[in-house]
């Protein structure tokens, strides 16, 4: 059985060091198409920046997170926009939305049925989801080695951690199906993205997204395994003097009928 841990955010580095993962989701809100006047729902809008992005089209856009450090930081740059501190699997909005826009969020989310039905309960009848996030493989030599360390230092439970959830087309297609919404436009695809850190981005990468892994253990025994997990995936991600997670995504445009 796998434990599912939350990851500890912190904002400051994912705006400094691996603000790709907002970068890369300006495609994401331009396949969105926000309209003047529409009202839109950011789901799991971290720092802010897509949020923004939505709102200089015209849109009306609240953008929710769960992570507290993540709004601060978001109220803090963009003053004038309305952000929340809301879970993907619980919340509510009075006024339903025209559109809801996920970047790079729902991996995160285990409970997977709980969003999806939040999803649509705030759509409105019509109204659009447009979402990026990991598909199936994403990251995988990441995974595997950090689970092999990890048990090879006999962190059995941290090694069994599960703290993302990376399905295929017909997977999530298929949940989005069962509760009532109609797919436009699907595809899973390769993006290699490359990590700032030229040095430790392996190591990186993983105190950023997979803290989660390392939850419990003493601060001195993190960095060898650490040093152990990127040696690991050096000849599968490491190439032209330049560390890169293998990323592998999941774009989804649906429509609730």
């Amino acid at each position: 059985m796998t434990t599912a841990i939350d990851t500890k955010w912190n904002a400051r580095l994912y705006d400094d060091k691996h603000n790709f993962v907002f970068k890369y989701g300006e495609d994401v809100v331009h396949q969105l198409a926000p309209q003047q006047g529409e009202r839109i729902l950011d789901l799991g809008c971290g720092t802010g920046y897509l949020t923004n992005l939505i709102a200089q089209a015209g849109a009306r856009v609240v953008g929710i997170d769960k992570s507290a450090s993540m709004i601060e930081r978001a109220r803090a740059a963009y003053p004038d926009l309305d952000f929340q501190v809301r879970s993907a699997t619980d919340f509510h909005f009075d006024t339903p939305f025209d559109a809801i826009f996920s970047n790079a969020t729902l991996h995160w989310v285990l409970d997977k049925d709980s969003a999806i039905e939040n999803i649509y309960q705030n759509l409105r009848p019509g109204g659009r989801l447009m979402l990026e996030m990991g598909g199936k493989g994403n990251v995988e030599e990441i995974v595997v080695a950090t689970r092999k360390a990890l048990t090879r230092h006999g962190y059995y439970s941290n090694a069994a951690t599960q703290i993302w959830y990376f399905p295929s087309v017909g997977e999530y297609t298929t949940l989005l199906e069962k509760r009532g919404f109609r797919i436009r436009f699907a595809s899973h695809f390769d993006r290699p993205t490359e990590l700032q850190d030229t040095e430790n981005g392996i190591k990186d990468f993983i105190k950023m997204f997979g803290n989660a892994f390392f939850s419990n253990i003493p601060e001195s025994a993190i960095e060898p395994v650490l040093d152990e997990i990127q040696e690991a995936v050096r000849p599968t991600n490491y190439r032209n003097s330049t560390w890169y997670g293998n990323y592998k995504r999941l774009r989804i445009e649906a429509i609730k009928q």
